[in-house]
């Protein structure tokens, strides 16, 4: 089943049963199902994981159980969680990618949520909206994953001795070399942009060469591949004042950005998507940012409700 049908089946299931879905974003979940049988079936297999949550949640080792239970998570997510983490059935079905593994994450941040946090070695991290990881401080290396979103790590000298601190996501590892950098994590690549001192990125793969990323600089990579470093994107780390920019960039991508930071559904009609715009948006009001678009561009944006939102040609 593809990762995307996956991700989407598990977000339609946990706003259903989170009891905050409007009328309008009910019908829309069943157009989903409607519009491809492989949409019907990821959504079954939902309903098969969270329905085992019953006869499982007892058999959950404590250590486990209670960090999920403090995170303010809906109680559908918390119920496909526990049946995962105890049914052989829960955990076939996520080795083939039906929960995301984002949900399991130690730290998270909401949507619209910028968290900084301080590391066991005083270096300095920041997650942007709705973002989630692991920290794993051992013996032999400082090893943050990335599972969703994307992150700014301020490194600190290892006191407690040489070692590596490393940033992984699912297509390879960063090594910071004594560093400012961000992680950014998608689908089908991570980008890492560096702004101060240097990285070095190894892909996935053994095969795969080693890059060296310098300040200044950014490179995509996925499991097999680090594209060659570019020039950073202008104030890359905007995000982290609140701030998205934009420079004569495509509606489409602009929407899809600010999109990260508001829940539910943000869309853009195909007949407007290539209109551009540029701009500094302050991200902790989005419905300001898409009340400004329609002074800015020949567009309208429909309120279907909160939650489903589209932008859309002006009608005069």
């Amino acid at each position: 089943m593809p990762r995307k049908i996956a991700r989407q089946a598990v977000e339609w299931f946990l706003l259903e049963q989170s009891g905050e879905a409007t009328p309008d974003e009910l019908v829309a979940s069943a157009r989903w199902r409607a519009r491809d049988p492989e949409h019907l079936r990821a959504w079954h297999k939902v309903q098969q994981v969270s329905g085992q949550f019953e006869q499982t949640a007892a058999l959950l080792p404590p250590g486990v159980a209670a960090p999920v239970l403090r995170r303010p998570q809906r109680r559908a997510a918390m119920q496909a969680l526990l049946a995962l983490m105890t049914v052989p059935g829960a955990w076939m079905l996520y080795r083939h990618d039906l929960l995301p593994t984002y949900l399991l994450a130690e730290l998270r941040s909401d949507v619209g949520q910028r968290r900084e946090l301080a590391l066991p070695d005083g270096a300095r991290l920041l997650l942007n909206s709705n973002s989630a990881l692991d920290v794993a401080y051992g013996a032999h290396e400082r090893l943050l994953t990335l599972r969703r979103g994307e992150i700014l790590v301020e490194t600190r000298p290892d006191h407690a001795g040489r070692r590596p601190f490393i940033v992984a996501t699912r297509h390879g590892r960063i090594r910071a070399l004594g560093t400012r950098f961000i992680v950014r994590v998608e689908d089908d690549d991570s980008r890492v942009t560096v702004l101060e001192h240097a990285v070095q990125i190894a892909p996935r793969a053994a095969s795969a060469a080693i890059r060296r990323v310098e300040a200044g600089q950014q490179a995509r990579f996925d499991a097999s591949y680090a594209a060659l470093p570019t020039a950073a994107a202008p104030q890359a780390d905007a995000w982290t004042q609140g701030m998205l920019l934009a420079q004569n960039m495509r509606l489409d991508a602009f929407a899809a950005e600010l999109a990260r930071y508001r829940p539910g559904l943000l869309r853009v009609e195909s007949q407007v998507a290539g209109l551009r715009l540029s701009g500094a948006f302050r991200l902790d009001d989005t419905d300001s940012v898409l009340d400004s678009l329609t002074r800015m561009l020949p567009v309208d944006v429909l309120y279907r409700s909160r939650y489903w939102v589209t932008i859309t040609a002006h009608v005069k």
